[in-house]
């Protein structure tokens, strides 16, 4: 008896899925991390003090010499008889991030429980690129729910998106991009110009999954506040994925997120997402209940449409 064809990509989704919540992300040799070695090495030889213009242009090189062939060879290992599945479900549970991103939001959690606030400042600042120096308890909650909302897109349901639409390559392509983003993606005077191509590819790629996992968290939590946050707040937001994310998460939560925020020195006024209380620390774990419930669901309803389809 064969194995259903339609079922190939749900079966791997989940096999990618239970290996993340089993063992999280590789403590040694995870190839994020090597790919972002890699990526700050030739940063610095390519983001060189010339005119915008080429400083652009370097990055979008940058950006085409770091991810063609990653996304190449994961075409290729793909395409192995039999094996190619395997190699699937390694490269999709790769570019998963939902238990390392409750590990780390846990451990801040936990430095709050204990009144520990330079441990709370520490683990925050390993998830957010704010200064943490100045943070209240309650600061530090915010932040990291707005970690949590945000990241469940970046780390979780934008690679679900693009496995299901263009198998392992797709999950890869997106997932470096986002590491590059990361990486890059910062209006600072080094990377203003050099890390607007990466900046921009996070913005298209992340422009579906983005509204998708704001209508998860609508779902899932007080769905009138989020929708209403969501089409209301979203769009002031000074990212155009990030906005819809944190507003739907937040009045999903029945939170207030966002605000005055310091970052690098200098401090950034954003606007306010959410509605209802302050975020509080007891509100960290419900975030990453709601991005591992809206996990489950995506996993059923791919399983659901790909039998509907069959």
């Amino acid at each position: 008896m064969t194995f259903p064809d339609y079922l190939i990509a749900p079966a791997i989704l989940i096999c990618a899925v239970v290996l993340d919540r089993i063992f999280g992300d590789p403590r040694r040799w995870h190839p994020l991390a090597g790919f972002g070695r890699v990526a700050a090495w030739i940063e610095t030889r390519m983001n060189t003090q010339a005119s915008p213009w080429l400083q652009r242009l370097a990055g979008v090189g940058a950006v085409l010499l770091l991810l063609l062939p990653c996304v190449a060879a994961s075409a290729i290992v793909s395409a192995i008889p039999v094996w190619g599945w395997v190699m699937q479900t390694l490269l999709l549970y790769f570019t998963l991030g939902a238990s390392s991103l409750a590990q780390h939001a846990r451990a801040v959690k936990n430095a709050l429980d204990a009144n520990d606030l330079p441990a709370a400042r520490i683990q925050v600042g390993m998830i957010v690129s704010r200064d943490t120096g100045a943070m209240q308890d309650h600061d530090i909650a915010k932040a990291t729910i707005e970690s949590v909302l945000e990241n469940g897109n970046d780390a979780v349901f934008g690679a679900v998106f693009w496995f299901i639409v263009f198998g392992a390559p797709g999950a890869i392509a997106y997932r470096l991009a986002n590491t590059l983003d990361a990486m890059w993606g910062y209006r600072t005077p080094r990377y203003f110009y050099f890390g607007w191509a990466a900046a921009r590819l996070d913005d298209v790629l992340n422009w579906i999954p983005a509204r998708l996992t704001a209508l998860t968290y609508s779902v899932l939590g007080h769905t009138r506040a989020a929708w209403h946050c969501w089409r209301s707040q979203g769009r002031r937001w000074y990212s155009p994925n990030a906005g819809p994310v944190m507003a739907a998460g937040a009045g999903a939560l029945g939170i207030v997120l966002g605000g005055p925020a310091i970052y690098h020195g200098t401090i950034k006024e954003r606007p306010t997402l959410g509605s209802g209380h302050a975020a509080q620390p007891h509100d960290i774990e419900r975030a990453i209940a709601l991005v591992q419930r809206g996990m489950w669901l995506w996993v059923a309803l791919i399983f659901a449409g790909a039998w509907l389809h069959a």
